[in-house]
């Protein structure tokens, strides 16, 4: 069965990209490529049991066995050595990657506490996406009860995008919730003029 998303991006996402981009062909209009989530498990990576756990967690949030990182170098404040574990990777394309987006967009985001929205400003110069969540839970697929600690996750979602606008029109279209990023002002020196005048009379005073 074809992922509902995946079937909403090629009867009306792409036709209203086109549009709005001014695009007159339709394999030019920006799409996902994929999806990477990764987690960091930092000094717990050594603990076996707690390594299996979060594989199991990060199984069952993706849908896909993930990949263990390794450190590729040694950082004493962080309690690391090169070549333990790091974290976990997972990769997911085609039908998988449709099926995660909805679940993340229309259970897991909302489930957020005080959330108000991603910000805009989370595109690189490839125009891919990334964000971080602070809880792992917040996926209906993780039981609350089981879990020995809570930990977070980055998901980067890449696209074929030429730009941070088109990235987040994309991304708009399949409702995830942005928030317009707000621009800091720039702050402006006050050029405060001399009395020529003033200054030759506070000089001859002085003097």
């Amino acid at each position: 069965m074809t992922p509902r998303l995946k079937e909403k991006y090629r009867n009306n996402i792409a036709k209203t990209l086109m549009t709005k981009l001014n695009q007159k062909n339709i394999f030019a209009v920006p799409k996902i490529k994929k999806i990477v989530i990764n987690m960091g498990l930092g000094a717990d990576g050594t603990d076996k049991k707690i390594l299996k756990s979060c594989i199991q967690d990060i199984s069952a949030i993706t849908g896909q066995q993930p990949v263990v990182t390794k450190f590729k170098k040694s950082i004493s404040n962080f309690k690391s050595r090169k070549g333990t574990d790091a974290g976990l990777k997972v990769t997911l394309r085609n039908d998988r990657m449709f099926e995660f987006l909805d679940r993340l967009i229309n259970i897991a985001l909302p489930r957020i506490k005080d959330f108000r929205g991603l910000s805009e400003n989370g595109c690189d110069k490839s125009g891919n996406y990334s964000f971080g969540i602070k809880e792992h839970i917040i996926f209906p697929e993780i039981n609350f009860d089981k879990v020995e600690k809570i930990r977070g996750l980055d998901i980067t979602i890449v696209t074929d995008s030429n730009s941070s606008e088109n990235t987040i029109t994309l991304l708009k279209e399949f409702n995830f919730p942005m928030v317009p990023s707000v621009k800091k002002k720039q702050k402006i020196n006050k050029i405060v003029p001399v009395n020529k005048d003033n200054k030759n009379e506070e000089i001859k005073t002085n003097g």
